[in-house]
């Protein structure tokens, strides 16, 4: 799995209770997968279609340092299935773990649409990434 996202948790990110708010995490776990999915199927139309169950296993507070993990698992014929991990940066203690996150490409009008792919690739709209050339 890769970490490619790192949040502060600041205390506007914080509940009742003073820790990180499930809601700010779910949130940033949404934009981070839609941004890995857009990315993996080279098209920027693509939509949350479910969520599995959300396991949170420990807090983060404030001035904690997260990484954000994501994985695909599976390509569907328009779909894309990803699980992904949430650390504590220093400790590694994981805070929050998904098991499937699954999102659907879109056509310009809304509609599901095939996008071909079956495996990770590195390009997005045909431009080749650093991390490919790094391989």
């Amino acid at each position: 799995m890769n970490f490619y996202t790192r949040k502060w948790v600041k205390p506007e990110d914080l509940n009742p209770n003073g820790s990180l708010f499930g809601g700010t995490l779910l949130r940033w776990i949404d934009e981070e997968a839609v941004i890995y999915a857009i990315v993996q199927l080279g098209n920027p139309h693509v939509v949350t279609k479910y969520i599995s169950e959300i396991n949170f296993e420990s807090a983060a507070k404030q001035g904690d340092i997260i990484d954000l993990g994501i994985e695909a698992t599976n390509f569907g014929r328009t779909s894309l299935t990803m699980r992904c991990v949430v650390r504590n940066k220093i400790s590694r203690m994981t805070i929050l773990s998904i098991d499937r996150l699954v999102f659907v490409n879109l056509d310009k009008d809304g509609n599901p649409t095939p996008h071909g792919k079956t495996e990770i690739t590195y390009a997005y709209m045909g431009i080749e990434s650093d991390e490919k050339k790094r391989d």
